[in-house]
């Protein structure tokens, strides 16, 4: 598994610093389109720095919504392990509760 991961994000790795060094030049990020003063209310960073930022958003962005998405299956596995821990403790008095001659009755079956 760890060769097939390497396999992967070897190439992806290539492309990433690759990408970098052909862009090196400085843009400005600009988040107020309606500014006459753009050149001042933007941030100047290189063009790469710019990608690698908007890929982590978007990696982080991601992973919340899956995790958000993912609620209603952690939820149902709560409910479940209280479920089966409820009915391992039922079952531990119920047995508890039977007559010594009684477990041999119940293996018979």
């Amino acid at each position: 598994m760890r060769f097939l991961k390497l396999l992967l994000l070897a190439p992806v790795a290539i492309v990433l610093v690759l990408l970098a060094v052909a862009n090196r030049h400085a843009v400005t990020l600009v988040l107020d389109p309606f500014s006459r003063e753009a050149e001042t209310a933007g941030v100047t960073l290189p063009l790469f720095a710019l990608a690698f930022v908007v890929l982590v958003v978007g990696i982080m962005l991601g992973y919340a919504a899956a995790w958000l998405a993912q609620g209603k299956h952690r939820r149902a596995a709560r409910s479940y392990k209280r479920e089966c821990e409820k009915l391992s403790a039922e079952r531990t008095e119920l047995r508890a509760a039977l007559p010594v001659s009684a477990p041999a009755l119940i293996h018979q079956k």
